[in-house]
């Protein structure tokens, strides 16, 4: 037993021909999350008439679920699993989906595949449909793993193989030290893998003691999907079938991807891919191996790279087509329930709502005609980010809401955008490194950004601050945070090496955090070179309900004694010049006791100051005659989006 030798190269002659047997591709495509405009342009790149598509949605994922279903329904040859997991990472259950998808596949009379290959959302075809079959109905009799490549002891030590773990409540629990069984060859290597039909086979219905004693191993093991078919596969009579390729491109960046960054769901360090830039382009077109798929694509990070090679597979849209630059990932969905958001979020959607009627008020109503004027009615339909060339946009809030000319109710769409809030000091210092400063929280240390798009915050939130920075010296700045009654909360030094590209650090800030928009001050040498604000919403809900006075004036209030530190920095005040006004500390002490519409409007008095409503659009009839329909505009998320539209089967068998 052991690897096999199986070094296949390209044979560039025969990609041109169509094989005489052309195999048929069972994908599984396993996918989380909500970017189901991502999945269907993804899933409109593989889609061939003749393959079949098995996919399974994450037990969690509901709202991916729903589209998925939506579009499965309208090919024979996609089918949706009906049974659903939650696959933490690294967990067993990840093993147990492919081993259950293997065996309902086998069960499928009606369809004749040849080969296994997964997929999940983040992935992105690099070769045409055509090279994919050409290539695999030259190598019928072969299995394609990638193999770790280093020495068998430390892969061992480094993946956890020797401890046992068990998966429970959506978490990886690390019980205590184990054997590896004797006289088996271990290894593994990339969980993504193309596998042949006898090998499936052999894995799902084969009594052997190898297959039996395998599965119970990997059911208490760690990343199991990144082992079990290698070990398999080189202690089996098929050991001979294996190719160290698993024909894809991972993006490993390990300076920036292992974080240990699932230690809230796994004991364990773990690391992963980073997403592709359009600097990444020329690495798709590599000949040194053959490859046919990459990962990691995220059209939140970056969308040009995904157009940029579903141009060079497929051709470019025709001149003049609508939105390809254009990318709306879902955040919130009526169907989940309001219980699947935070009153964080909840707050934030209503009174970007009532901003976007405030809007239509000012803008299109016309004297002595109440036809655009509106009353908010009921929570959200729908959220939305947009994002336009790779850049935020804003929000996009569908809700219902009174008409009042006619009593009926509307739906309409608004699109709030976030107002610039960093400044560089002025005048400017002859400090030229710092080029951006944001606060959030979802610090997202591998792809760095904030995954909390627009930073939307509440009083028990602990935001953190970023700056990004261009090469230079190394310096030591200061960076000064400022609630809304001029309290200082916090002030620290952060040393910047001559080559730091960003810095992130969490102040501890004691909470509840003032409501209002709290400043950030960057010094050098205790000179401005810039500042930045961030807004605290006060909360209108609680547990989704509104709020009530008691527990209003709890979170509103600031926290205990005003001091978010144990040491106190307002010695600093007078030197910042940043002075405490009475008639300001007042007033926040009102404010903190405010309920239902008075609330309301200090809540829309700070959103409003940080965010603008650019536009609103009725996403039905409407009696306001000057309102366009949604899907007449650009932005909302019911304008044309050609790029993920899944239409019917050409002659040449694709979609795109």
């Amino acid at each position: 037993t052991g690897k096999a030798n199986n070094n296949v190269q390209w044979d560039e002659d025969s990609m041109e021909y169509t094989p005489a047997n052309p195999v048929r591709i069972a994908f599984v495509l396993v996918v989380h999350g909500r970017a189901s405009r991502q999945l269907q342009r993804m899933f409109k790149a593989i889609y061939h008439k003749d393959h079949f598509y098995y996919i399974h949605v994450d037990k969690r994922s509901n709202y991916l679920h729903r589209q998925v279903i939506q579009f499965a329904t309208r090919y024979p040859n996609v089918r949706v699993t009906p049974w659903r997991m939650a696959t933490i990472w690294g967990g067993a259950s990840l093993l147990t989906t492919y081993l259950q998808s293997m065996k309902d596949l086998l069960e499928m009379r009606d369809w004749p595949w040849d080969f296994f290959i997964n997929l999940s959302a983040a992935d992105y075809p690099i070769r045409t449909n055509e090279q994919l079959v050409a290539f695999l109905s030259r190598h019928q009799d072969k299995n394609f793993l990638k193999s770790h490549g280093r020495d068998n002891a430390r892969f061992i030590r480094k993946q956890g193989l020797d401890r046992l773990f068990l998966e429970c409540d959506t978490h990886m629990w690390r019980l205590g030290d184990r054997k590896i069984p004797e006289g088996i060859t271990v290894d593994g290597g990339s969980d993504w893998f193309i596998l042949n039909r006898r090998f499936v086979e052999y894995v799902t219905y084969s009594n052997d003691d190898l297959v039996a004693n395998m599965k119970r191993f990997y059911s208490y093991t760690l990343l199991p999907a990144e082992s079990f078919f290698h070990t398999v596969l080189e202690n089996s009579p098929h050991c001979e079938s294996m190719v160290d390729n698993n024909l894809r491109i991972t993006n490993w960046n390990r300076k920036l991807g292992c974080r240990c960054q699932y230690k809230h769901i796994v004991d364990w360090c773990g690391c992963s891919p980073n997403d592709f830039k359009p600097g990444d382009f020329h690495r798709f077109q590599q000949t040194a191996r053959p490859t046919f798929f990459a990962r990691k694509f995220e059209a939140v990070v970056n969308q040009e790279i995904i157009a940029q090679l579903d141009y060079y597979l497929y051709g470019s849209y025709p001149p003049g087509t609508l939105n390809l630059k254009a990318y709306w990932e879902n955040m919130y969905d009526e169907a989940d329930g309001v219980q699947s958001t935070s009153d964080t979020l909840l707050t934030m959607y209503h009174s970007f709502s009532r901003l976007g009627l405030r809007r239509a008020e000012t803008s299109l109503h016309t004297d002595g005609n109440n036809s655009c004027r509106y009353f908010p009615m009921g929570h959200p339909v729908s959220i939305h980010l947009y994002f336009l060339a790779d850049r935020f946009q804003g929000y996009l809030v569908k809700h219902h809401a009174t008409n009042l000319a006619t009593s009926k109710l509307e739906t309409l769409e608004t699109w709030v955008m976030p107002k610039k809030v960093f400044k560089i000091a002025n005048p400017p210092s002859d400090f030229g490194r710092l080029q951006f400063s944001e606060i959030g929280v979802d610090w997202d240390a591998k792809e760095r950004i904030f995954r909390n798009f627009g930073g939307l915050m509440g009083p028990m939130d602990e935001p953190v601050g970023m700056q990004k920075w261009g090469k230079g010296p190394n310096v030591t700045v200061t960076v000064v945070w400022v609630d809304p009654t001029n309290v200082i909360a916090a002030t620290y030094d952060i040393l910047i090496d001559s080559s730091a590209e960003f810095t992130h650090y969490k102040p501890p800030l004691n909470l509840p955090l003032r409501p209002g928009v709290w400043t950030i001050r960057i010094l050098h040498h205790w000179v401005p070179i810039a500042e930045t604000k961030f807004l605290i919403t006060p909360l209108t809900f609680s547990n989704k309900q509104p709020i009530k006075q008691e527990e209003a004036m709890k979170l509103h209030s600031g926290p205990a004694k005003n001091a978010y530190m144990e040491q106190s920095f307002q010695g600093l005040n007078p030197v910042l010049n940043i002075p405490i006004n009475a008639q300001q500390v007042d007033q926040a002490k009102r404010n903190a006791a405010l309920t239902g519409s008075p609330l309301e409007n200090w809540v829309d008095t700070l959103t409003g100051s940080v965010w603008s409503a650019v536009d609103v659009c009725a996403a039905g009839p409407t009696s306001c005659p000057v309102m366009q329909g949604c899907g007449q505009t650009v932005w909302s998320s019911l304008s044309p989006d050609p790029k993920s539209d899944l239409g019917l089967v050409k002659a040449n068998g694709r979609v795109r």
